[in-house]
């Protein structure tokens, strides 16, 4: 698929050499192609890693997308030079009277804190708020799950006794779904969180319905009752060495972390990772992608304005 993007970002020569087609915005231009406006709110702190990982999930449909990346006002990251963002990102101030056909939220490493407790809390409930009327289907993914569903419905998240971690298997509910159209009795999904969603007041909400879930990490994908909501409560987007570096991290911070389950050979830190969760991943995003937000988006956007 042509992913518009700008021509200098880094995660372009990744993508190349993954043989993913990227298109630059001179020669999408020449196109008579309306492409699907993607809107990516990324809080994760590693920005360059996160936009590899999403765009590489947006690329296997051969509908043309173009994204926009969004960083919040209220809070400078410090793990990506200042000149990234200036360079790649725009704050929501700046497309805030635009539409957009999607809008994915990612999630963020704040989850510990309460919602109202985070620095950007009241820009990202803006935006969510703003989604409702702007955005034909917003995706919520991990953090920004528990923070939609909250925001939206009222579901509190809770603390693990146990940080989840590792590859989990997963079931659909409702196989007639267009979000999991695809998929097999059986897929895995990368979790890594220390918080969890409530599912059974996700059940007793007669707007969302859980499309799939875990016996061990609980609701996956809930969507709301006219799929204008995602929320995706793992990281399917996770690159193979995303939690290895995780398990890294907390090794060296002393944390003393369980070894991420169902991840690396033989349960073996010491051996590779094995990757079991990217065509379930490539099959959702193109599912989101096509029938929730080609299939029901206007032609023309601003026509309602």
């Amino acid at each position: 698929m042509p992913i518009r993007i700008d021509n200098d970002l880094p995660a372009k020569a990744a993508l190349e050499e993954e043989n993913v087609f990227v298109m630059d915005k001179e020669r999408a231009c020449t196109q008579d192609i309306r492409p699907l406006k993607i809107a990516i709110l990324n809080l994760m702190p590693n920005k360059l890693d996160t936009e590899l990982h999403l765009l590489r999930s947006l690329s296997n449909t051969p509908l043309q997308l173009d994204i926009t990346f969004l960083q919040t006002e209220s809070y400078v990251p410090t793990h990506v030079s200042e000149s990234h963002m200036e360079k790649f990102y725009n704050y929501f101030s700046e497309i805030k009277d635009k539409r957009f056909d999607g809008l994915i939220i990612t999630g963020a490493p704040v989850e510990l804190k309460e919602f109202e407790e985070v620095d950007y809390w009241d820009e990202v409930v803006e935006i969510m708020e703003w989604s409702k009327t702007h955005v034909t289907s917003t995706l919520y993914i991990c953090w920004a799950a528990q923070a939609g569903l909250y925001y939206h419905y009222g579901i509190k998240k809770h603390i693990l006794n146990k940080k989840i971690s590792g590859v989990y298997e997963h079931h659909p509910l409702h196989n007639k779904l267009p979000i999991i159209r695809g998929f097999d009795d059986k897929f895995y999904v990368p979790h890594s969180r220390n918080t969890g969603v409530d599912g059974e007041a996700i059940r007793k909400n007669k707007e969302l319905t859980i499309v799939a879930e875990s016996d061990e990490t609980g609701p996956y994908i809930i969507l709301n009752s006219t799929g204008s909501q995602v929320f995706v409560t793992g990281h399917p987007e996770y690159d193979v060495m995303s939690l290895h570096y995780e398990y890294v991290r907390d090794v060296k911070r002393g944390l003393n972390p369980d070894i991420p389950k169902n991840y690396y050979k033989d349960d073996d830190p010491t051996k590779k990772p094995v990757k079991s969760w990217r065509c379930h991943a490539n099959a959702m995003y193109y599912n989101w992608l096509n029938y929730y937000v080609y299939q029901v988006t206007p032609y023309d956007l601003e026509k309602d304005k």
